[in-house]
């Protein structure tokens, strides 16, 4: 079993380090969230004070953060660029040999600069955003996206077996992040399509679980229907039937879309519909200022007016 720091223990962050410590494994965890530091800590994970200290002497690191500054920060300095003026990043720390593992879903430009600053201290690094949600964060059955050599991918599949069921090597460094900025603009599009079409339905008299599951078994389903329905009462396990809450932000699929732009424009590639998508999730995100904090199967609220 191995040691392991796990930094980033949000939604997502926290059932994955509870997962490795279920597994056997010695998790040592840090949020900047005293809550959410004592919540893991009733669960087998053991609570550090500092980012340092959760990666002392660990053969393993894992991140979860909001977006690619914050992991340059950690990894290679405050100032995110290695030159450490404001204090030494964690690769400066860590053990040679030790593995990193970036689950945080950031720009592939950034996970390159970390895993080439990562290399030239003999240290193994790989991005692996996730997808499956907060309920595949819990269950253990994420899906993880690899950018990394094939050796590197090898090395970390046991640690990522331990809170995932499919683990897919994209590529080179980076790659996991393309990868991921391609699904989540899908996702986003689905969801903002898939809340139109029950919206439709819904103002022209259906019910939407009639109109949902006639949807289901037709050539319009897709995984919005099957596991995650926008509308309240459709699906109990839904966030929408849980007043949108405990989900998948729309901040985060705001800067998701974000990032899927990004990658478009650096590669001359269009992106219509993730565009349309983008512009949507941002409407619903300046209706309200608490909507930013709603699970994004909220947009469906955007077509509803309110």
């Amino acid at each position: 079993m191995a040691t392991i720091g796990f930094i980033g223990l949000g939604n997502m962050g926290g059932p994955m380090a509870i997962n490795l410590a279920r597994a056997g494994h010695r998790v040592r965890g840090f949020d900047l969230s005293a809550e959410v530091l004592q919540a893991v800590a009733a669960q087998g994970v053991e609570a550090a004070v500092s980012a340092p200290a959760a990666a002392a002497d660990a053969d393993v690191v894992i991140s979860m953060l909001p977006a690619g500054r914050h992991v340059a920060a950690l990894y290679l300095g405050a100032n995110g660029d290695g030159s450490n003026s404001s204090g030494p990043g964690l690769f400066e720390q860590l053990k040679p040999g030790a593995l990193v593992i970036d689950s945080s879903t950031i720009d592939a430009a950034t996970a390159r600069q970390v895993a080439a600053a990562a290399d030239a201290r003999g240290i193994d690094f790989i991005d692996a955003p996730v997808s499956g949600g907060v309920g595949g964060a819990c269950a253990g059955t994420l899906a993880f996206m690899v950018g990394g050599s094939a050796g590197q991918f090898e090395r970390a599949r046991p640690i990522l077996a331990s809170m995932g069921k499919n683990l897919f090597h994209a590529g080179a460094h980076g790659a996991g992040q393309v990868a991921k900025a391609c699904n989540n603009m899908l996702l986003g599009i689905l969801m903002a399509g898939t809340s139109e079409a029950l919206n439709l339905g819904i103002r022209n008299g259906l019910d939407p679980a009639v109109l949902s599951g006639i949807m289901q078994q037709s050539s319009g389903n897709n995984w919005v229907l099957q596991v995650y329905n926008p509308v309240p009462g459709v699906m109990e396990t839904a966030p929408a039937s849980h007043d949108y809450r405990g989900g998948f932000q729309v901040d985060l699929m705001f800067k998701d879309l974000g990032l899927a732009l990004e990658l478009s424009q650096h590669s001359a590639v269009p992106v219509p519909m993730g565009s349309q998508a983008r512009n949507l999730f941002h409407l619903h995100k300046q209706a309200a200022a608490s909507n930013g904090a709603l699970d994004f199967s909220s947009v469906l609220q955007l077509y509803q007016g309110h």
